[in-house]
């Protein structure tokens, strides 16, 4: 069907879809002060606009919306048509809490009551 169509509708197309998936993208990769809207993620890595961002490489964080979910070590793969496409050479989840260097036991008092 598309190639009925006039290279300017299937020009306009194409950049309305691009649009599209741009708005709907929640996940962004921070490196350094820069953001780029993750438009693809997998497992194995992600994907952004190949128009947009520059090669990137080596310690990303990624956050979906303000929170901080995976800090990771990336690699550049491929060129898919207008998404670039890294992968992770190391993923790891954020955690909200610094962890802890000691065992707490599960039986410890929670509040202290006084007597009057």
């Amino acid at each position: 069907m598309s190639s009925f169509l006039p290279q300017s509708v299937r020009d306009e197309l194409a950049a309305a879809q691009k649009s599209a998936r741009r708005r709907r993208a929640t996940r962004v990769v921070h490196v350094g002060d820069e953001a780029y809207p993750i438009l693809e993620m997998t497992e194995d890595g992600f994907s952004v606009d190949s128009a947009d961002a520059p090669r990137l490489r080596g310690l990303i964080d990624i956050y979906d919306g303000a929170r901080h979910l995976y800090q990771a070590l990336i690699v550049a793969s491929e060129q898919q048509g207008d998404l670039m496409r890294y992968e992770f050479k190391r993923n790891t989840a954020a955690a909200t809490s610094a962890p802890l260097d000691f065992e707490t036991l599960g039986d410890r008092p929670v509040a202290l009551l006084t007597q009057r």
